[in-house]
């Protein structure tokens, strides 16, 4: 019988492997999208340890929250803005779920709005997860929504008539009430039984006024790297 640590232990190497993996497809000189997450997390501490090798040089983060430019900072990765740069050539970011075509939901950061601009943005995006993100379809795990405070009621209302079931998201442990982005908006966690034409959902969420943006990243992933356990050792593949 596995004991929870030796399960949380091994979560935690699957996420190192992957995360060094999709490091190692950045080239020197690329502007990279910093995805927000324990997975990418991995990813940019990697990339920091490539530049202080040599292995990597001349490269600039884009981060997708606080968290993520932190975490960049803290290993020395040099940073930039959509503001100063023509391009991002590679984004690496994690997910919540990963269905057969690639679709994702994301958001369980809160920071899927951010992180949907810079992921679009790149010539590459790729996503990094453990094999226990991938679902035959959307819907098994909730859609974070992004809404301007003063609009929750009417927004919650809105997407009740969807068929969706939503929730205000609160803060955890030590911290009272709702969950605040980045960008100082509330998220709404909105449980659908399932989601069989993630994009017109996506479209229709996005037309509630209110709504900033939705955890539905449709068409956006050309890369889903994904981790897990095999024989003891972590294997990473390509989906």
């Amino acid at each position: 019988m596995v004991s929870l640590s030796s399960e949380s232990d091994s979560i935690t190497v699957v996420k190192q492997a992957v995360g060094k993996a999709a490091a190692r497809r950045v080239k020197s000189g690329a502007i990279v999208g910093l995805g927000t997450g324990s997975t990418t997390a991995f990813a940019i501490q990697y990339l920091g340890e490539f530049l202080r090798s040599g292995a990597l040089t001349n490269i600039r983060g884009i981060p997708t929250s606080y968290q993520a430019a932190a975490l960049a900072r803290r290993y020395g990765i040099p940073l930039t803005t959509l503001d100063d740069v023509d391009r991002i050539d590679i984004a690496i970011d994690g997910a919540d779920a990963v269905d057969p075509q690639k679709n994702l939901i994301k958001g369980g950061g809160a920071a899927h709005t951010q992180e949907k601009v810079v992921d679009s943005l790149a010539d590459l995006f790729i996503v990094v997860v453990d094999r226990s993100k991938l679902v035959d379809h959307l819907g098994v795990v909730p859609v974070p929504v992004e809404v301007l405070p003063f609009a929750v009621t009417p927004t919650m209302r809105a997407i009740q008539k969807l068929g969706g079931k939503p929730e205000i998201r609160m803060a955890t442990s030590n911290k009272d009430g709702p969950v605040i982005t980045d960008q100082g908006n509330m998220v709404l966690d909105v449980k659908f039984d399932r989601i069989d034409d993630p994009g017109e959902l996506n479209r229709t969420l996005n037309t509630i006024p209110g709504v900033v943006d939705s955890g539905l990243f449709v068409g956006a992933a050309q890369v889903v790297l994904v981790g897990e356990m095999q024989q003891g050792e972590p294997v990473v593949w390509e989906m």
